[in-house]
């Protein structure tokens, strides 16, 4: 609609607020590939304006100071079936409403002696309009305001009024929030605002094998069940971004799932990981790595041996440079790549059988070599020479395999990620602790085996390790001499599969 968006972070608690948080949904912001009009916003900067409507409400006598305590207000605000009943400082006079509101503002009272409510209507059947809240007493230091403040505003008494000064027409916030809506309202009507916004719900976005209370997603970071917030398992932007996902994929994947005001639906995941595979498909320069390796001794390959093969970076990007992949006598394939006693189907290697190394020729596996605890330590096979670019003759070979070369291979630690959770809705169940649901598997770490060509990753780069996944260098932990991969996503695409069926 050709409007702008202002990024204003609502920092009523200064018990609460952090800088890193602050600095974090920037950062979030501008990676999604979003700008906000004008500066930064803070709550804090109408502070002066919120306290002088709140003196504006006590004079036209509608609102108060409360000497309740946060028990006793609890008790006499009723339930859902059963009506408030007035506090009895609720007709205290103007001339003392404003003494005790100069007074908390000065610190002269502890954290829980006052509070300043709003007067609406005790026997509303919306809770929310009970006299709420709009002051409470905080002896904290605000991170923006140091402490010039005694008192802080309430959410729900920032929210609106900050939205008219700023001159927004329309705040978009998730269902919880539809209750809240009445006094959203009730103070734009109430007070001497200069614009009257208009607050309209959605529903929040909820994805399967995962949760997205930040309650509980505190819990992970703070218990150290994950390596922080942005570990690659938490579906929060930095965990996503540190996982591999770009911000196309993500903004792709909020195209696909629309808006909706339908409550408690479940997002399949697969749309999301769809999203992110079809922009690596097309844009994921390729390698090959070996994560479980097992070394192959070429026997008829002489100890001195080297080719060099240049493989496109992409089968489909000529725009990507080639790279270089060397080949010599001992070379690491993967252990899921070769089986010894192998059923009729299995179309990679086994003693006898020859496979395809991936851009390189055809072998055969003639020796499986155990150590002592009976293990099978290595292969020896020998190369068809005549195979290089071309199919053998005579037989037919159906299987093509990835591969390193053992004395050009670079080692790195790769990182296996999964979904954290096993069951769909981890906290669906109230009377189960959702941790008991983690899954066990949501990070194996491999000590893997990448073709040279990897040595050059930097932090946050992304490929496409062949026949095994798309990958991306860890943006922390990620160095030239220790490189660390995170498995963004797998190759096969279950969205897909289901968009083709349907």
């Amino acid at each position: 609609m050709g409007g702008e968006c202002h990024l204003r972070f609502d920092d009523t608690n200064p018990a609460k607020e952090e800088q890193a948080y602050i600095d974090a949904i920037k950062e979030d912001v501008s990676w999604l590939g979003f700008e906000w009009a004008g500066p930064v916003r803070f709550a804090s900067d109408y502070f002066d304006q919120l306290y002088a409507w709140a003196q504006h409400l006590m004079r036209e006598g509608k609102a108060y100071v409360d000497d309740l305590s946060p028990d006793e207000i609890r008790e006499y605000r009723g339930t859902l079936t059963a009506p408030g009943k007035p506090s009895p400082y609720r007709e205290r006079s103007v001339d003392e409403n404003l003494d005790l509101l100069e007074r908390m503002s000065k610190g002269e009272f502890g954290e829980s002696e006052k509070v300043v409510r709003a007067k609406i209507d005790m026997a509303s059947p919306n809770i929310n309009l009970r006299d709420p809240i709009i002051y409470r007493i905080r002896h904290a230091t605000h991170h923006q305001t140091g402490d010039k403040w005694k008192i802080y505003p309430s959410y729900d008494f920032t929210h609106g009024q900050s939205d008219a000064i700023e001159g927004i027409t329309h705040s978009i916030c998730t269902l919880e929030f539809e209750d809240h809506r009445p006094l959203y309202e009730w103070f734009l009507n109430n007070l001497p605002v200069p614009s009257k916004p208009r607050q309209i719900e959605f529903a929040r976005l909820n994805l399967d094998y995962t949760l997205t209370s930040k309650r509980k997603l505190k819990l992970l970071v703070d218990e150290k069940i994950v390596d922080g917030w942005d570990d690659p398992r938490m579906p929060t932007i930095s965990g996503m971004r540190r996982r591999g996902y770009t911000p196309a994929s993500i903004r792709k994947f909020c195209e696909m799932i629309g808006v909706t005001r339908a409550d408690g639906g479940l997002v399949d995941i697969a749309m999301l990981t769809h999203a992110i595979r079809s922009d690596l498909e097309d844009n994921a320069p390729r390698a090959m790595c070996v994560l479980k390796p097992l070394k192959v001794v070429l026997t008829n390959v002489p100890e001195d041996h080297q080719e060099i093969y240049e493989v496109p970076g992409h089968p489909a990007r000529e725009d990507m440079a080639v790279r270089q992949v060397p080949f010599s006598r001992e070379l690491y394939i993967d252990q899921d790549d070769f089986m010894e006693d192998a059923p009729k189907k299995f179309f990679r290697l086994a003693p006898g059988k020859e496979v395809r190394l991936r851009n390189s020729y055809v072998i055969r596996c003639d020796e499986v070599i155990k150590d002592a605890a009976g293990e099978i330590s290595e292969l020896h096979c020998s190369v068809d020479f005549d195979t290089l670019g071309k199919n053998p003759e005579g037989r037919k070979v159906k299987g093509v395999i990835h591969w390193v070369s053992a004395a050009h291979g670079v080692p790195m630690e790769v990182r296996l990620y999964d979904n954290l959770f096993t069951v769909e809705q981890p906290d669906r169940d109230k009377d189960v602790d959702f941790l008991e649901h983690l899954n066990p598997e949501s990070l194996v770490v491999c000590q893997a085996i990448g073709e040279p060509s990897l040595a050059e990753a930097t932090p946050e780069s992304r490929y496409q390790f062949e026949r095994v996944g798309y990958f991306c260098a860890d943006r922390h932990d990620s160095t030239p001499e220790h490189l660390v991969f995170n498995r963004t996503v797998g190759l096969k695409d279950s969205w897909a599969k289901i968009k083709q069926k349907g």
